[in-house]
């Protein structure tokens, strides 16, 4: 039987990412040398939220499935079932991973929808030159 960790109040459960062994100029770097505590996870369970000052439950800004970002520092590291967790307070999350689109006439900055791009000056939905109303790139 398996079993599953169910969150409470303000917490959330994660389970960690493997670090990502190759870096951009190709090198490998082998399991075991010195290698910064894991910052990244995705969200597994999601408590039902309290406000501690008023007593009611509040939305949770994050759930299961997000990819999130943490500090080395955050929450307890717990093993359930021989699987590593860590399990946090929403407050001690950096933030959640998104993927967003490049901007077609930049390529260096990502844009969501609806953003601006803040060299080019158009919007995150023209990123591509079928755009209506968007000159050529070289123009």
């Amino acid at each position: 039987m398996r079993h599953q960790l169910r969150p409470l109040f303000d917490r959330v459960v994660i389970k960690e990412l493997e670090p990502d062994r190759v870096r951009r100029s190709g090198l490998i770097v082998p399991p075991g040398t010195d290698e910064p505590p894991p910052q990244h996870g995705i969200v597994l369970a999601v408590g039902p939220g309290l406000d501690w000052w008023a007593h009611v439950g509040v939305k949770m800004p994050v759930k299961p499935g997000d990819h999130v970002v943490f500090p080395a520092s955050a929450g307890v590291w717990v093993e359930v079932d021989e699987e590593r967790l860590l399990v946090c307070r929403v407050g001690e999350l950096l933030g959640v991973l998104e993927q967003v689109a490049d901007c077609y006439y930049c390529s260096e900055r990502t844009l969501a929808a609806g953003d601006t791009c803040p060299v080019c000056g158009r919007e995150g939905a023209a990123i591509t030159r079928d755009a209506p109303g968007d000159p050529d790139p070289g123009a």
